[in-house]
């Protein structure tokens, strides 16, 4: 498990809470969003405001933290292309385990298939993962300006918003090879009618 810097952002303190079964202590503050904190397509910028309203609650096994990530998502629509804003409010739970218990609580995830544990090192809580496992399957794989977004022309590219009539004359493609020939038609035609003359 890589070390964690008490002094991050992310970080909480243990001791704030103690180990006593019951006690309880609240955190709100706000962070500056970390690097990759999203998909390809959508993501929290780095360095863009996110709001935490965290309670930590001593239990037997370690501290269990719930609470709340309040931040926007920005990325393109995928239809139109047009840039987004997603406001994100994402509610979290995880248990931290005490690293005296750490070793039975993995003894009985294995059992459960349970999920990888979240341990307290340090006296440290790292949100980090948890806030990452909690936020990034919320946000939309496929994200739309709205409902409705009509996107761009298959053909040209044209925004379908600025001109709902745009359209192009479709040619099947049985006959494509045909149209080549047209120009070669109608200019013989015209030597024709030349003659005539």
């Amino acid at each position: 498990m890589k070390h964690l810097d008490a002094a991050s952002p992310f970080a909480l303190d243990a001791k704030d809470v103690g180990r006593r079964p019951g006690s309880m202590s609240e955190v709100r503050r706000t962070v500056a969003a970390p690097d990759d904190f999203g998909t390809d397509v959508l993501a929290v910028a780095p360095g863009s405001p996110m709001d935490l309203d965290v309670r930590l609650e001593s239990v037997h096994e370690g501290i269990l933290v719930t609470g709340t990530v309040d931040a926007t998502a920005t990325g393109a629509c995928v239809r139109c292309l047009d840039d987004i804003d997603l406001p994100v409010d994402v509610r979290f739970q995880e248990l931290f385990v005490w690293p005296d218990r750490a070793q039975h609580h993995r003894q009985v995830a294995a059992e459960l298939d349970a999920d990888e544990e979240h341990a307290i090192e340090d006296d440290v809580i790292d949100l980090d993962p948890v806030l990452r496992d909690a936020v990034l399957p919320s946000l939309p794989f496929q994200p739309v300006c709205r409902e409705d977004c009509p996107g761009l022309c298959p053909q040209c590219g044209a925004r379908l918003e600025d001109d709902p009539d745009h359209q192009h004359e479709l040619i099947d493609p049985r006959w494509a090879s045909l149209e080549a020939l047209r120009p070669l038609a109608e200019g013989a035609g015209g030597d024709d009618e030349e003659k005539r003359t």
